[in-house]
């Protein structure tokens, strides 16, 4: 049995003064970073938290933020880690939702606040918080299948579903990020994916464990990002793709000394080839590395290793192969399993995979079925059991490595006075991979500048559409009278060069 504890205590053990994490001027050793988490944990004992309860938290990367997500599972509670871009009504839901009790942020005093019943403000009031606390053991009495973290994604009900991570899970991941990374004591993990992404937080554990080093920049400005590789010999990191795209354009334009990479991942949303083409020219000792996966997953399904010698074949256009533990199908409509080749929904098997939505069974009754986690995902697979994706049952939406959901910001649209229709899909973005487009039918005139402003008030950013097209002709629909978003989609994506990821 493998908890969240175990790789920390692993690596206090083997490597006690060995460099855990550099975050700015500050540099902490693993005797250091194991004596925080213990007096973190201690300090929310004190505030009365007992197994199981949610512990918020609503900050940028930060040692802290790192220090929490090690430490609040180890001690039996379940880490909420919500998404710093979200507005402040989904913020709350989320915190409602959840019921978490305590809130570690960054941000100044909001309404946020009186949600909670305490509130610890990053630095000053968490490092007073530790300072005066007692350290508590990490781990006694935490068990593989106890709940470790709620993430929440977006909702194809319009509102969030908090995934539920077991310890189990994360530890499977953890496993298999051993496999696909091969971290060693002596690698320098870049994080620049939010911690509140699953995707931020896939090889923090694989690297502690090992005892290597987390580097975590001040900005994810791609100079910022190049200039850390640089100063800190970074080794390996994972980069959504319009960081990569940036971090590409700026080591071309100027060059920094990046030899020290050695691995370069990427995943969460759609990629041009042509971005990895730059992306192998400026980083030619870098072994480049796709990986597939949802929040669900915990999150990695798949990989494609050595992706820089396969980008004029075939396989380039795959998500790579199931990686160790984890078993991927191709299913049928009626749930038979599909010959390779033939197109279908893609499932997902293993210890990763997510057990349930909380406080959502219908939710988890849809997704969770016959042994399978169903990803709404349309794809197929080839004799050699790599994975392509061809199209999203969810009308899921994956912009800058952030997901939306469709309905999510059709229902905010449906809510405007004036809009008789909407219709919301993704659309091939050289910087975010897909940006969202809407066509909406209007009852009486509306522009589209007015449609955008409605949205700002109600949803994150990055959900609204980036261009609104209003129509006079109505949406087209199937028989049945679904909207037919496919044939929406169509014209801009039959000529576009892109491989879907997750």
């Amino acid at each position: 049995m493998q908890t969240v504890a175990d790789p920390l205590e692993h690596a206090r053990l083997t490597a006690a003064h060995r460099e855990a994490i550099v975050c700015g001027s500050v540099r902490l050793d693993y005797e250091v970073l194991w004596s925080r988490c213990g007096r973190l944990a201690g300090y929310l004992a004190g505030l009365g938290l007992v197994r199981g309860d949610r512990v918020a938290v609503v900050a940028a990367n930060c040692h802290r933020y790192l220090e929490a997500y090690l430490s609040v599972p180890a001690a039996g509670l379940v880490i909420v880690p919500l998404n710093t871009r979200s507005a402040l009504a989904e913020l709350e839901y989320a915190v409602a939702d959840s019921g978490a009790r305590v809130l570690l942020t960054d941000r100044e005093p909001s309404s946020l606040d009186g949600l909670f019943e305490h509130v610890i403000r990053l630095p000053d009031g968490y490092e007073q918080a530790i300072a005066g606390a007692e350290p508590v053991a990490l781990g006694v009495g935490v068990g593989e299948g106890d709940l470790a973290g709620i993430f929440y994604t977006g909702g194809t009900t319009g509102k969030a579903k908090g995934v539920m991570l077991t310890h189990r899970n994360l530890m499977a991941n953890t496993w298999t990020a051993l496999n696909w990374g091969r971290p060693t004591g002596e690698d320098r993990f870049l994080i620049m994916a939010p911690l509140f992404h699953a995707a931020g937080t896939c090889s923090v554990l694989a690297t502690v464990w090992v005892g290597g080093t987390q580097v975590i920049p001040l900005s994810s400005r791609p100079a910022d990002v190049l200039d850390a590789v640089e100063r800190e010999a970074v080794t390996s990191t994972l980069a959504v793709p319009t960081l990569l795209a940036g971090m590409t354009d700026e080591q071309l334009e100027r060059p920094r000394e990046v030899g020290s990479l050695r691995l370069l991942s990427h995943g969460a949303s759609p990629v041009a080839t042509e971005i990895l083409r730059r992306a192998a020219k400026a980083f030619p000792g870098a072994q480049l590395l796709h990986l597939y996966g949802t929040t669900e997953t915990s999150p990695i399904a798949t990989c494609l290793p050595h992706e820089e010698l396969l980008l004029d074949t075939p396989a380039a256009r795959s998500c790579g192969y199931p990686v160790l533990g984890v078993k991927v199908a191709v299913l049928s409509f009626e749930g038979e399993v599909l010959a390779p080749g033939e197109v279908g929904e893609v499932v997902i098997r293993g210890a990763n995979v997510t057990m349930g939505y909380w406080n959502k069974p219908d939710e988890t009754a849809a997704a969770l079925r016959d042994g399978w986690y169903h990803t709404g995902d349309l794809g197929y697979l080839d004799d050699q059991c790599r994975l392509y994706l061809v199209d999203r049952l969810k009308d899921m939406v994956v912009t800058g490595g952030e997901n939306v959901y469709t309905v999510e910001v059709e229902n905010v649209l449906y809510s405007h006075p004036q809009v008789a229709e909407a219709a919301v899909f993704g659309v091939p973005d050289d910087h975010w991979g897909e940006s969202l487009y809407a066509v909406v039918v209007p009852r009486e005139q509306v522009s589209a500048a007015e449609l955008i402003e409605f949205c700002r008030d109600r949803i994150a950013g990055f959900k609204i559409p980036r261009h609104i097209e209003v129509s006079a002709e109505p949406l087209p629909k199937s028989g049945a009278g679904k909207v037919l978003k496919r044939q929406l989609r169509e014209p801009f994506w039959s000529e576009h060069d892109t491989r879907i990821g997750n």
